[in-house]
């Protein structure tokens, strides 16, 4: 096998620096290893940012996750250097990362991480109306 896990995220330059957009990204195969047995834990993470200057390549952010498959990590200090990672390699306006851990002993652990630039504050929320569509009936 010719591709290792590692801890290098690499960037492309952001397409549309002009504007706010959010990137969005599941990752429902994250694993590492609990510090306390070494039994494996495994977590959907989401990733949501908008960017700066700069976005993550996947294939270098796959690596990453991999990484920390043999590393025992507890839930709230993996989700936060994840963060850190992320946001030390792109710099972003904003970004979220939302760690669900699968159920252990009976309990399901959510963690919630985020980063704001100092000073950048996002453009308020359009909500679009939804449209029915309705059928013109003669009767």
């Amino acid at each position: 096998m010719t591709t290792q896990p590692s801890k290098t995220l690499e960037t492309f330059p952001n397409p549309a620096p002009q504007r706010d957009f959010h990137i969005h990204m599941e990752i429902p195969e994250f694993t590492c290893l609990c510090p306390k047995t070494g039994q494996p834990d495994f977590a959907t993470l989401i990733l949501d940012y908008i960017p700066e200057k700069t976005c993550v390549e996947l294939k270098s952010l796959k690596l990453y996750m991999w990484s920390f498959r043999d590393e025992g990590c507890f839930h709230e200090a993996v989700t936060n250097q994840i963060l850190d990672d992320l946001v030390q390699a792109t710099q972003p306006r904003y970004m979220r990362l939302t760690a669900k851990f699968y159920v252990r002993g009976g309990i399901f652990t959510n963690v919630v991480a985020e980063h704001r630039q100092t000073g950048w504050t996002p453009a308020p929320k359009v909500e679009l109306a939804e449209f029915a569509t309705q059928s013109n009936t003669r009767g």
